[in-house]
């Protein structure tokens, strides 16, 4: 069906699993700056072609890359004042140790900005804001209200702010012009520092390997847009939310609260508003992997005044229409598919009927079943193999709290004795498998245990936050990589 083979069929690859918030630098969260760049160095000295990361969207106070702001902007806190320093936008910068301080200086580097209109950055700016029209003076008119409102969900704006009554917006583009167009800079400076991390990991021979949630925060520029897209009521609050049903982890299953989409509009309109999305992501990345696929076949629905996931039902999706109108307009589809949990027959076929990779956990694979999906022996070229994702725990702690059966059935498997220290022999059977892509948390690469997951799913406090220090790469874990990469064709 497709007529350009898929991005991740040309080569066997491997790569490692790190959101640049986890970089090391000051601030509590990692920045796009020299340590970015060091980091795609070391990949490259360590055979390893591919950098995976989180969502790069502007998060809520959680901090969650999966709740955004916003489908196309991308993080602020996440722009180096080095950059800005660099291109005289910026003076002298002391050492910066919160955000408030950061915003600071982005605002500073505004104010400083607009004294060179004649110059070809300030052009540039230009160029990008005509370029991005479809997005970004609106996520720039929502962030400056919210900030106006004191960062409210927009919902509880005043009636004629939240139904984007036209009076009311042309009022506040007069008043609030500055504020908004402070928003656009801070996304074209993203942007360009992105385009230029982004050049150099191409030098590198890396890819960058981005991730799309299915779902977009209800707190979103995108849904207060577009309001006819999603099952919303008279006030914009949502009539349906997004959700998954009791399974063996829950009782309940989980109720997310995302808003559904209402796809009979998106389809009437050939899922124009799936096309935007998508191409912002490909600007940014050259892989993005699709998380909760099997929302795009049938997704379960809940009614927003119900407390849990419990009385949900499955709905089908047009996932074939949608994925249609994508390859059509892409030509093809750098996508991958986070397949993961109960997945139907319907699924897999839709999966395959676009030539997507799956996934596959070698944290799930040990449980004594030969015909086990996740088992090296069962996996197909056509899927990427994990030891495990941001939601699990690292592979040295999740080996450290299985029992001594367990853990004697992964040695057994793998035929190894237990002399090699885990996380090792999980990453030299994911080197191994036939899967055309290998990636490994940075985390296991470095053989972390307990304390150093990123995120526990179903929780809310504590997620997010670990950060790597170079102190902790070993001297010769680049040869180490790079001799597994080169033994096993990757």
């Amino acid at each position: 069906m497709k007529d350009i083979t898929h991005l991740l069929h040309q080569r066997r690859r491997a790569g490692i699993l790190l959101h640049p918030t986890s970089l090391p630098g000051p601030l509590p969260r990692g920045l796009v700056c020299h340590d970015a760049y060091r980091f795609i160095e070391f990949l490259s000295q360590s055979g390893m072609t591919v950098w995976q990361m989180l969502p790069l969207g502007p998060t809520h106070t959680d901090g969650s890359p999966y709740q955004s702001l916003s489908a196309h902007a991308c993080e602020t806190s996440l722009i180096s004042l080095d950059w800005l320093q660099d291109r005289g936008l910026l003076d002298e910068v002391i050492e910066v140790a919160d955000f408030n301080l950061h915003q600071q200086y982005l605002k500073t580097a505004w104010s400083n900005f607009q004294k060179q209109k004649t110059s070809s950055l300030f052009k540039s700016f230009k160029s990008f804001i005509k370029s991005h029209a479809d997005w970004l003076e609106d996520f720039a008119i929502f962030m400056a209200i919210r900030e106006q409102q004191g960062d409210q969900v927009w919902t509880k704006w005043p009636a004629a702010l939240r139904d984007r009554k036209k009076a009311s917006i042309i009022k506040v583009k007069s008043e609030l012009s500055d504020s908004i167009d402070f928003h656009q800079f801070g996304q074209f400076i993203f942007f360009q520092q992105w385009h230029d991390l982004k050049q150099y990991a191409k030098k590198h021979d890396v890819l960058l390997f981005g991730d799309l949630p299915i779902y977009v925060s209800h707190d979103s520029a995108d849904v207060w847009v577009n309001r006819d897209l999603f099952l919303l009521d008279k006030d914009g609050e949502a009539t349906i939310v997004a959700g998954v049903p009791p399974d063996y982890f829950s009782e309940t299953g989980q109720r997310w609260g995302n808003p559904q989409y209402n796809w009979d509009a998106m389809q009437k309109n050939n899922f124009v508003w799936w096309q935007q999305r998508l191409h912002t992501q490909l600007e940014l990345f050259d892989l993005v992997r699709v998380d909760h696929f099997r929302g795009f076949q049938a997704y379960w629905e809940i009614e927003a005044d119900e407390e849990t996931a419990i009385n949900g039902r499955w709905v089908e999706a047009p996932g074939e229409a949608l994925l249609t109108s994508l390859q059509t307009y892409f030509h093809q589809l750098p996508l991958v598919a986070e397949d993961l949990g109960i997945i139907t027959d319907e699924v897999t076929a839709l999966r395959e009927q676009f030539d997507l990779p799956g996934m596959k956990i070698l944290q799930f694979a040990f449980d004594n079943n030969p015909k086990n999906a996740y088992l090296p022996h069962n996996h197909t070229f056509n899927s990427v193999v994990y030891t495990g994702t941001h939601d699990n725990d690292t592979t040295l702690s999740w080996y450290q709290h299985l029992n001594e059966s367990e853990r004697e059935a992964i040695y057994a498997y793998l035929g190894v004795n237990r002399e090699e220290p885990m996380a090792w022999p999980l990453i030299r059977a994911a080197f191994a498998s036939t899967s055309c892509l290998a990636m490994f948390p940075l985390q296991d690469v470095l053989a972390l245990g307990e304390g150093h997951r990123m995120n526990t799913p179903g929780t809310t406090e504590g997620n997010w936050q670990w950060r790597f220090d170079w102190q902790q790469i070993p001297n010769d874990l680049a040869s180490q990589l790079g001799e597994l990469s080169q033994r096993y064709d990757r």
